[in-house]
């Protein structure tokens, strides 16, 4: 689509769960807005799972960067991981588009909810902005990214 152009240019990141063994329980990303970009892509990454242990994820929805109104978004969860089933050292990648938000009633926000069941487990993941609206994607790069290499 744009063969001169620099991934960084097309893509950024802005939010993330740094690589941890999880206890049992659910974390997620910071709230992100949609109005910056066509699409966003959430990629989650697993390491060892722990003995019987399961992750979870899927994409919520909110009226502002505050959570309010949390609810989930229809379709946009994976299927479990499970440690059983071979899910150590796997990815899943949940693809997104603004209007899969209930815009019609002022959702303008998503973030990435991660839950690990049974037994810690190694987990990371990344929320990544594709096909900026305004600028090049790397005016949006969450804090944490602190080198761009052309």
């Amino acid at each position: 689509m744009f063969p001169n152009a620099k991934g960084s240019e097309l893509m950024s990141i802005l939010a993330t769960v740094d690589p941890v063994s999880q206890a049992v329980g659910t974390v997620t990303t910071g709230w992100i807005s949609v109005a910056n970009f066509h699409a966003l892509m959430a990629i989650l990454e697993t390491g060892a799972l722990g003995v019987a242990g399961t992750v979870d994820a899927k994409l919520q929805q909110a009226l502002d960067a505050a959570g309010t109104g949390v609810k989930d978004i229809t379709g946009r969860a994976i299927v479990q991981f499970t440690q059983v089933g071979g899910g150590s050292a796997k990815q899943a990648l949940l693809n997104l588009k603004p209007e899969d938000l209930d815009i019609a009633n002022g959702y303008g926000f998503v973030r990435l909810s991660i839950t690990v069941g049974v037994a810690a487990s190694v987990v990371a993941a990344q929320i990544i902005g594709l096909n900026p609206r305004y600028a090049d994607a790397d005016a949006f790069n969450q804090a944490a990214v602190t080198q761009i290499i052309y």
